[in-house]
């Protein structure tokens, strides 16, 4: 039976909310804060600061896991793990700003399923998967098995960081305005479409603003940090044992600098480069996503008359999907219901599906189905990156992505800088280079400053950490690896390759990265540096 489009894009959902997503008008994001937030010198010195000791030996009180929030996504109860263990919810308070430890506090919601073998357990496993602005508690139990093999000797943790999720989500447009915003040309070619995407990028952050104002000088990365080492604490653990992926590399960065001496087991997987700022990071997704669309063509093309993309090369399967974004430019075709599918969203769509080898074969039918004027499985595709549900309505990914990027990057872009800048992200990328270049003026009417140009991960006396880095990753290029073992410095990172597709290595169901990095949460077992699996 042939399924709808938004059940065959469905397969894709745990795979675009584990890293920067490609959101609509707004890019990728960059990262900010205000005065009493990680910007501040009050705020830098925070690190250093008495913490909160009567919050660390707070009591937390689990539960049974309820559906997921519509800001987490929505989505049925969590399904129990085999043996029948069910997912556990609890939350866990944390200070709204860390310069004022005994101030207003904050509410974090946490997700575990128990350690099956109490007796040799090492302690609480706590994963990130990404964004920034992924639901670890919506995510987490959405994987279900595919942590199983750790969840042997580890309570697996999972949690919303701040700003995200049932953890005071950002809230910012209603899902009709976020129709009309991902909707929007977010390629503008003349003086009026400039107009309007300046003017929508403004409306953005005054909502923001107006909706949340009161969390958005804390949610940058140092405090999400924190509040990591907080839950170290309350969850009774000496050491932090840490599953990052995608941003949640960064965050593990930032961690260590910050708390080399907790480090305990830690993997680093889909890296995020932690010597670049929002341009070179963003020019480098515009090299990373054509890459994989290069790949994509040319598998296409390979598989000559099975293919269903016009083109004997991959060059020609691309000139084609150029050409039918040059239509959809001009003459928008029908989508879902009365929503129709726009050239942004139909750029959003086909990155959507280069996140995963998995997800190739909707591009190329979703690609072929709009060539001929039905629009619905990239207009599917784009919902997923962008949070929309069947029924409507959007979860916070993109406002928190957003809330936690400008919260930490200092860079604000003037339309004149961004012009300037174009021709470099078009000759990174004839497909994304615009969509991409346009991004880099998400925080430029932010309310709040940000705090650092890239972040610093330096981390000496820190335990050894695995730092797994992807060549075909269209996200977080592979690049990204090598500097992240570098600025941990040395003796700290330990790097390892896998030679594939897709964003992220673990998940990618390969054997060699699965045994390696299993050996070494599980046993101590650290692979050797340079490690490379196919």
């Amino acid at each position: 039976m042939r399924t709808s489009p938004a059940v065959r894009a469905a397969a894709l959902a745990a795979t675009v909310t584990v890293l920067l997503p490609l959101t609509g008008c707004s890019g990728i994001g960059g990262n900010d804060t205000p005065d009493r937030s990680d910007s501040s010198p009050h705020a830098a010195n925070a690190a250093a600061a008495p913490g909160p000791s009567d919050l660390a030996s707070q009591q937390l009180e689990w539960h049974p896991c309820p559906a997921p929030s519509e800001a987490e996504g929505g989505g049925p109860t969590p399904s129990p793990l085999p043996g029948g263990a069910v997912w556990e919810c609890s939350a866990m308070k944390v200070p709204l700003d860390y310069a004022r430890p005994d101030g207003d506090t904050t509410e974090l919601a946490l997700v575990r399923a128990k350690a099956i073998d109490q007796k040799n357990r090492i302690g609480s496993l706590i994963f990130n998967f990404g964004g920034p602005g992924a639901s670890g508690v919506a995510t987490l139990p959405a994987f279900g098995t595919e942590y199983d093999k750790l969840r042997t000797r580890y309570d697996l943790v999972s949690f919303d960081p701040r700003g995200v999720g049932r953890s005071d989500g950002v809230k910012c447009e209603s899902d009709k305005q976020l129709d009309t915003r991902y909707e929007a040309d977010g390629t503008p070619d003349d003086a009026a479409e400039e107009k309007i995407f300046t003017d929508d990028t403004k409306e953005y952050a005054a909502a923001c603003e107006k909706n949340s104002g009161r969390q958005l000088p804390f949610v940058g990365t140092t405090n999400a940090a924190r509040d990591m080492d907080l839950m170290r604490q309350v969850l009774g653990d000496a050491r932090l044992h840490y599953f990052g992926i995608s941003y949640g590399t960064e965050l593990g960065g930032v961690y260590a600098h910050l708390f080399p001496k907790n480090v305990g087991r830690s993997v680093l997987d889909a890296v995020v480069d932690p010597t670049e700022d929002i341009e070179q990071s963003s020019l480098g997704q515009a090299k990373g996503f054509q890459l994989a669309l290069d790949n994509f063509a040319k598998d296409c093309a390979d598989r000559g008359g099975a293919c269903k993309l016009p083109g004997s090369t991959g060059a020609e399967v691309e000139q084609g999907v150029s050409d039918l974004l040059g239509r959809l430019e001009k003459t928008p075709i029908p989508g879902l219901g009365s929503r129709k599918l726009t050239q942004t969203l139909a750029i959003t769509g086909i990155a959507s599906a280069l996140y995963s080898k998995e997800t190739w074969p909707l591009l190329e039918e979703g690609l072929d189905e709009a060539d001929g004027g039905n629009g619905a499985l990239l207009l599917a595709l784009a919902d997923s990156l962008n949070g929309r549900s069947a029924t409507g309505h959007y979860n916070n990914l993109a406002a928190a992505n957003t809330a936690i990027s400008c919260a930490d990057s200092k860079e604000r872009f003037t339309l004149e800088q961004t012009r300037a800048k174009l021709p470099a992200f078009r000759e990174a990328s004839p497909i994304f280079g615009d969509y991409l270049g346009w991004g880099l003026m998400t925080c430029t009417e932010w309310p709040v400053a940000g705090a650092w140009d890239h972040p610093d991960v330096s981390a000496p006396g820190s335990a050894p950490q695995l730092v797994i880095g992807n060549t075909g990753d269209p996200a977080t290029p592979y690049k990204g690896a090598k500097a992240m073992v570098e600025e941990l410095g040395q003796g700290v990172g330990v790097e390892m390759t896998y030679k594939g597709e897709g964003h992220g290595a673990y998940n990618s169901g390969n054997a060699c990265v699965q045994k390696a990095v299993d050996g070494y949460l599980l046993n101590g077992e650290m692979p050797a540096p340079g490690t490379v699996c196919g």
